[in-house]
């Protein structure tokens, strides 16, 4: 993909937004298939997952840090965790719809693919695309598969962010720090299973694309 066209695609798909069947038929027409439009919304989760990753890295470095409060301002201590907290949760949304974006646009491809090869005459060629089909098939499964078990351990690690935040807010005092510090092995633990999912999805992504790149 040359880098005039990759712009045009990059621009078209950021203009138009959501996939829809007219909005995928209306960049075909400008020449943009829709394997390349999957291609970019993985390399998108992709590159919003390893965002993920170093929020929430640096969201247990933030908690961590507040339980060595040592006397100060817990109110400006509070409201620091709690925009930690809502970076977070942006990021968890994001990586919601990224993973929405690439199943939608796939479903499109895959039944278009489908489509496809049963208007080959030439039946070694039907076998041929029939097999790569099967095999993408099969390596898109395991690149969602990954990317919703790392979004699934996104949602426990929030509960506890906000649990915290909350209770730092309504209880400006030695008991709050008290609390954050009795959870912080727990947060630890949750936050390196989450940063590892993230880094084994990510990898799978980096394959997909590569394979898609290649075919």
């Amino acid at each position: 993909m040359n880098t005039a066209y990759r712009f045009i695609m990059l621009s078209l798909i950021l203009l138009l937004g959501a996939c829809s069947t007219m909005y995928l038929e209306g960049l075909e027409k400008v020449g943009i298939p829709k394997r390349d439009v999957m291609v970019y919304r993985v390399e998108k989760a992709r590159d919003t997952q390893q965002e993920t990753k170093e929020q929430f890295k640096s969201a247990l470095e933030q908690f961590t840090a507040a339980t060595r409060f040592d006397g100060g301002d817990l109110e400006a201590t509070y409201k620091r965790l709690n925009d930690t907290y809502e970076a977070s949760l942006s990021k968890s949304e994001e990586v919601k719809s990224r993973i929405a974006d690439i199943e939608s646009v796939s479903e499109a491809l895959f039944n278009e693919w489908k489509q496809e090869i049963t208007q080959y005459s030439n039946p070694s060629m039907k076998q041929n695309s029939q097999k790569k089909l099967d095999a993408t098939q099969v390596h898109y499964r395991q690149l969602i598969a990954s990317m919703k078990q790392a979004e699934a351990k996104i949602q426990p690690v929030l509960t506890v962010f906000h649990d915290q935040v909350m209770y730092l807010k309504h209880n400006l005092n030695a008991r709050a720090i008290a609390s954050l510090k009795g959870e912080l092995g727990n947060i630890q633990s949750d936050v390196s299973a989450l940063v590892a999912s993230m880094e084994k999805s990510i990898n799978e992504a980096n394959a997909f694309i590569s394979t898609m790149e290649n075919k």
